[in-house]
C-alpha cells in the first residue's frame, strides 16, 4: 500500500502542469520537459527510448511529442553549420526603429535569410541574425532589404569571423 501512495504522488507531482512565466505559454509538466531534454540530447532517440526514460509508452510519447510540436513548444530539425552548405557569410544585424518596433520585427521574419529576430532593450531596438551566401548577398539584404523598411532608422552589423559554438542544450529549467 505504501508503495502504491508514493508511486500516485510522484505521479501527480510529475504530471502538474508547469507554471508558465509570461501567461502566454504552454504549460509544461515534468513528463514533457523529461521529453524535450531527451530530445535536445538527441533528436532522432527512439519513442521507446524515450518512454523507457519518462515511464511512459511509446504511444504515449509519440503523442506528447506531437502536441508540443502543435504548440510551437519545440521543433525536431537538423542543425547545419552554414560554411559547409553554402553560406559564407553570418551577420548579427543591430537595428534601430522610429515608430512601431514589432513591424519591423515582422517584416524581419519574412526574410528567407533571417534566421533570428529579437526585440530587445539597450543599443538597439532589434537583432537579426542573417546567414547569406556571400558578402554581396549580405550586402543586399541590409541595404536593400533592411534599410529599405519604412520605420528603420540606423542598421549597424556585426560579420562573424568564426562560428565556435551553436548549441541549442539549454535544457528545460
Amino acid at each position: 500500500m505504501h508503495s502504491e501512495v508514493v508511486a500516485s504522488r510522484s505521479a501527480d507531482q510529475r504530471d502538474s502542469p508547469r507554471e508558465s512565466r509570461n501567461g502566454n505559454s504552454p504549460q509544461l509538466d515534468a513528463v514533457s520537459l523529461a521529453i524535450i531534454q531527451q530530445l535536445q540530447e538527441d533528436g532522432r532517440r527512439p519513442y521507446a527510448a524515450i518512454g523507457k526514460a519518462v515511464g511512459l509508452s511509446e504511444a504515449a510519447v509519440r503523442q506528447r511529442v506531437q502536441k508540443l510540436l502543435d504548440q510551437g513548444v519545440m521543433q525536431i530539425v537538423a542543425v547545419t553549420d552554414p560554411l559547409t552548405v553554402g553560406f559564407r557569410r553570418q551577420a548579427m544585424v543591430g537595428i534601430n526603429v522610429e515608430g512601431d518596433v514589432e513591424s519591423i520585427a515582422d517584416a524581419l521574419t519574412g526574410m528567407s535569410e533571417v534566421e533570428y529576430v529579437v526585440m530587445a532593450a539597450g543599443s538597439f531596438d532589434i537583432l537579426a541574425e542573417i546567414v547569406c551566401e556571400d558578402d554581396d548577398h549580405l550586402l543586399d539584404v541590409i541595404n536593400r532589404r533592411i534599410r529599405a523598411l519604412p520605420g528603420v532608422r540606423s542598421t549597424e552589423s556585426f560579420v562573424y569571423l568564426k562560428l565556435k559554438k551553436q548549441t541549442y542544450m539549454w535544457g528545460t529549467r
